[in-house]
């Protein structure tokens, strides 16, 4: 079925993607439930922030983590964290593969899947890049190496500005 916009709606469809993932992120603060309690989203402002969704069952996802534990250790020092945000329904998923992989970054949980929408996630893993001051530069689907060496230059550049 062919749906028909009227010039208005199409104009508001349009900045409504092109606004992308910065305004998913301004329109309601994100808070995260951690282990430690609820880590505010925008209390990391001033670092640049590698925000990474992830699930058990994700092959990539188990790639990734020696990734972002060795990002983290690299960079912690410049200001940058990793946050990792579980979206498992079951904790109990999570925690196994945690056994398994590890994660020397700080780990969140979003079990109804509120922060993956608000940030309109794709795939798994998902990853935003924030910049010091909150907004979102880049994001991606997926966890391919071949890709690390141009993900490391954004977190430098950004670390560096």
């Amino acid at each position: 079925m062919r749906r028909n916009y009227s010039p208005i709606s199409l104009v508001f469809l349009v900045m409504l993607v092109f606004s992308g993932l910065s305004h998913a992120e301004s329109s309601s603060p994100i808070s995260i439930n951690t282990p430690k309690g609820v880590l505010k989203l925008d209390s990391l402002k001033g670092q640049v922030v590698y925000l990474d969704f992830w699930a058990s069952w994700c092959a990539p996802c188990k790639k990734s983590f020696p990734w972002l534990n060795d990002i983290q250790e690299k960079y912690a020092n410049q200001g940058f964290k990793v946050v990792a945000i579980n979206l498992d329904k079951e904790p109990e998923l999570a925690k196994r593969f945690l056994q398994h992989h590890p994660a020397d970054f700080l780990i969140g949980y979003d079990p109804e899947g509120n922060i993956a929408s608000q940030l309109k996630v794709q795939g798994m893993p998902s990853s935003f890049l924030i910049d010091r001051k909150g907004n979102i530069v880049s994001s991606h689907v997926g966890f391919k190496e071949k890709n690390i060496k141009s993900m490391e230059e954004k977190i430098e550049n950004l670390l560096n500005k």
